[in-house]
């Protein structure tokens, strides 16, 4: 009576050859050495990109404003000009704050307001009914109210630019100037 693992060790039997068996180990340490590279690569790259946003958002525009001047070309006609940017953020803490200042200050329709409902397979007729009865009907409903994060940079920029009293720290809004390329 053969077992189990008979079967199994039977249906194994494959020849395998030395030279399979080093080709196989050399692609894995290709493998092995390709990862290790690409791990390198990668941060190189992320330290290039820091000494990029350091040199094009700090000293490069300090530098340009310590002599005055806020563009400049290069002599293969590539412009450089400072650029003002804007960023902000609404986070869980002030959330009510910011949705409010935004609703009193006429800027309420940027807030997306998504309402869901989770329903049975095949609860179809109760989907139709829409939202009054899904609470009644006990259908889990969840809620989300969120501003995009390009809108909500938009309308910083706007309120700042026009000198409105945008509360800066209750959006966490950050100004900060970089160098604008154009070739």
């Amino acid at each position: 009576m053969s077992t189990f693992f008979d079967k199994i060790e039977q249906d194994s039997n494959i020849d395998i050859k030395a030279d399979d068996l080093n080709n196989i180990s050399e692609l894995g340490r290709k493998l092995k050495a390709m990862q290790t590279i690409i791990d390198i690569e990668e941060t190189k790259l992320k330290e290039l990109k820091e000494e990029y946003r350091k040199l094009s958002e700090d000293t490069l525009p300090n530098r340009l404003r310590e002599i005055g001047i806020s563009e400049f070309k290069l002599s293969d006609g590539t412009q450089m000009s400072i650029q003002t940017y804007y960023s902000a953020r609404i986070t869980p803490e002030n959330r009510d704050v910011c949705f409010n200042w935004l609703e009193h200050n006429g800027l309420g329709d940027v807030i997306k307001n998504t309402v869901s409902a989770n329903f049975s397979r095949g609860d179809d007729e109760a989907a139709e009914k829409l939202m009054t009865k899904l609470t009644g009907e006990g259908h889990s409903l969840s809620q989300r109210k969120w501003v995009e994060p390009m809108t909500l940079k938009a309308v910083v920029k706007e309120q700042v630019e026009q000198g409105k009293d945008l509360p800066l720290e209750t959006f966490n809004v950050y100004i900060g100037q970089k160098i604008k390329v154009k070739k």
